[in-house]
């Protein structure tokens, strides 16, 4: 009997790296993608394949492929008939969507898209650019653009390109005049794979996962001991979102509290914690997190 088999693609390029630690934290290791364009993923359901995210959603679309991860950007881009699973908050460089800027030289007189009518656009990004254009009646030209569109921003009247953090942008001395789309990663699926009962439970698998170790990167447990009657001062600190986990302590006097919190709370609550009596204060990275 034939072994059944995901078909998976995931981003080559830039996002790759990412794209193999976000596996690792959700519990799959991904081999040989330093290597070759079929690493191995230590599930012998799954055949992995990389490709470059600006084709993923066509060779999903065709059912060349199963299942894949990709940008939003690209999706619309291509135009693909695609079962959107889920999104992935994550990237690259930081967990901020990345943005497709309409950006000219700092020293253009340009101010708003309607100031590029009858003008030259260079992007990667060409039929998303056109549409942005044509949705408010400007009429331009876009040109696609082969990288490095950044320094033909002088050459041309703008540029559509992809910033995350803007420092790109800035570095060439370029001014953001709008937004043409903000895109995130996603994973999506064929819509015959979709359909199909192994390789539907088996993409849900994989996203509950892959969700749960994105929601872990920004989150912390915290463990705490703290005597009774200050566990309803405690309980006032804490975040009020979930309610902590309470055990009782071999002296009976003590309780021991634990929760998961956002890292980012973490240095001003645990010095709260701290002087409100608590102590034995521990706190530890996650996995993952499954709500």
């Amino acid at each position: 009997m034939t072994q059944k088999i995901l078909k998976l693609g995931i981003p080559s390029g830039s996002l790759k790296d990412a794209t193999v630690d976000l596996f690792k934290k959700a519990g799959f290791i991904i081999s040989g993608s330093d290597r070759s364009f079929l690493p191995t993923i230590d599930d012998e359901q799954v055949q992995l394949t990389l490709l470059r995210a600006q084709e993923m959603s066509r060779y999903v679309a065709d059912g060349v492929l199963d299942a894949g991860i990709t940008g939003y950007d690209w999706i619309m881009e291509n135009g693909s008939d695609v079962v959107e699973v889920c999104e992935l908050a994550y990237s690259k460089a930081t967990r901020k969507p990345a943005r497709w800027v309409l950006a000219v030289p700092e020293e253009s007189k340009v101010k708003k898209p309607q100031d590029l009518e009858g003008g030259i656009i260079a992007t990667e990004l060409v039929n998303v650019t056109k549409k942005f254009f044509e949705d408010r009646k400007i009429d331009v030209k876009v040109e696609f653009s082969w990288g490095a569109t950044e320094v033909k921003a002088r050459l041309v009247n703008a540029i559509v390109e992809l910033t995350e953090t803007g420092t790109s942008i800035k570095a060439n001395n370029l001014k953001i005049i709008d937004t043409v789309v903000v895109s995130t990663t996603r994973f999506i699926a064929n819509n015959d794979a979709w359909k199909d009962s192994f390789k539907k439970e088996k993409i849900e698998n994989i996203s509950i996962l892959l969700k749960a170790a994105i929601d872990a990167k920004s989150k912390v447990g915290l463990k705490l001991n703290i005597e009774k009657a200050n566990l309803d001062k405690i309980l006032k600190i804490l975040p009020a979102e979930k309610s902590p986990t309470i055990s009782s302590l071999a002296d009976s006097n003590f309780i021991a509290v634990e929760v998961i919190i956002e890292e980012k709370v973490e240095r001003s609550l645990v010095p709260a914690l701290k002087r409100a009596g608590a102590s034995g204060i521990i706190t530890y990275p996650l996995n993952k997190v499954i709500h």
